[in-house]
Parts: structure tokens; sequence; C-alpha cells
């Protein structure tokens, strides 16, 4: 009788998951992990087989274990409940299959949303230089004007022992975080400085620049971005 119970109980909990991420997506036809792995098996050209990483210090994740979490497709699918993780040196999603492999998604141009467990991160258009790339972006403040998080992982190689210095490994580095804003459609563009903040609201320049002043926002400073960003997008 427990165990009916227990069967009962979950099969309710599943059906109200569900139908909450129905009514919270309702653009959506929502899918479950099983979905997602019979459509990689039909689209193998779309994902690789991950390799381990051996004697390499330091990590190239954001998460280094696999965390349940969704993927918003281009064409209006949600997959929830999959096993996720996101390659910040590669740029790349990785999901854990239901045969035991790590496989990560090389067509990223299918995806428009991932949410692993409290990380939201979107693929989108952004500018170097005076290029225009694709990659994936952390949500930061989302609005009018939404604030992204660039995480940079570089890979050094390994170096050999010289004159008064030990051998190293080859290993992982994070470097400072680069921060980004986007408005509309337009490509995300680099925070370098205090200033570059003004070029998005020019005609806000003078009430957005005592913001700045009064609450000693700096351009690397997450915090005092995101405070600065949701007064932004108030006005």
């Amino acid at each position: 009788m427990k165990n009916i119970l227990c069967i009962v109980f979950f099969s309710f909990l599943f059906s109200s998951n569900t139908l909450a991420q129905a009514y919270l997506f309702p653009n959506y036809e929502i899918k479950q992990a099983m979905d997602f792995y019979h459509f990689n098996r039909s689209e193998m050209e779309r994902f690789a087989e991950v390799l381990p990483e051996k004697q390499i210090d330091g990590s190239p994740y954001l998460n280094e274990e696999f965390i349940e979490g969704s993927i918003f497709t281009t064409s209006k699918n949600l997959y929830v409940s999959i096993p996720l993780r996101y390659n910040i040196f590669n740029d790349q999603i990785e999901f854990y299959s239901n045969e035991g492999r790590a496989y990560a998604i090389t067509v990223p141009e299918i995806i428009e949303k991932v949410v692993i467990g409290e990380y939201h991160l979107e693929y989108i258009p952004y500018q170097q230089a005076k290029k225009i790339r694709r990659g994936f972006f952390t949500i930061v403040v989302e609005g009018n004007a939404t604030l992204y998080k660039r995480q940079i992982i570089i890979f050094e190689e390994e170096k050999k022992a010289a004159a008064f210095k030990d051998p190293q490994p080859p290993r992982f580095i994070g470097k400072p975080d680069k921060f980004y804003i986007r408005t509309g459609l337009d490509a995300a563009k680099p925070i370098n400085k205090t200033k570059d903040l003004l070029k998005f609201f020019p005609d806000k320049n003078d009430t957005i620049s005592n913001f700045i002043k009064n609450n000693k926002v700096k351009s690397n400073d997450e915090n005092s971005l995101a405070d600065l960003i949701r007064f932004c997008n108030s006005l």
C-alpha cells in the first residue's frame, strides 16, 4: 500500500511540475529528458562526446558536477530535468545522457536559454573588438537593458623544469569576469570603463551619471553594476 501511495504521490508531483511549467512558459512545448535523448539520437551531428580531462590542474567548468536543468530551444521546445553543466573554456553546454556518457552540444544555435541550477545562460550575439560573435552569457539582471556576465578560463600549457623553477603541469586558469549590456536585439556590448555605461542611456546621462558617482559604481563590480541596471530599468 505504501508503495502505491509513493507512486501516486510522485506521479502527482511530476504532473504538477509539468503543469506549472506549462503555465509559466505558455509559448513552449514542455518535453522531458527522455525526449531530449531521443532527439540526441536522431541529430548526432549536433553533439560530440566529451572526453575526460586528465592530469590538468584546475577546471574548465562553471559547475563541475552535472546539475538538473532545462534547455529552451529556438524551435520553442522546453526540455526539462536534464543533467547539465557549462564548459566555460569551450563555451559549450554539456549534458549527461541516459547511456551514462557526457556530450557537448556543438551547434548552440538551437539554444535560446539554459537554466542550470541557479545559473541562467543565454546564447547571444556580442561585440568583441570590431567583430560580432556569439556565445553563452550568464544573466545578472534582466530587463529593457540586460546585464550579462561572461566568464573566462584560459588553458596554460605544461612548463618543463628550468633554472630555479619547478615543472608545472598543464592547467586551466580563471580570469576576471567581463560584463556586457544588451538592449533590444542589438549585440551585447562590453563595459570596459564606467563612462561606457552612459552610452547605453544617452537621454538619461545626468541622472545615471549622478547614480554612478553617488553609489561608486565600478565597471568590474557585479553588485554595483546590477544596482545601476535595475535603477536604469526603473526610469
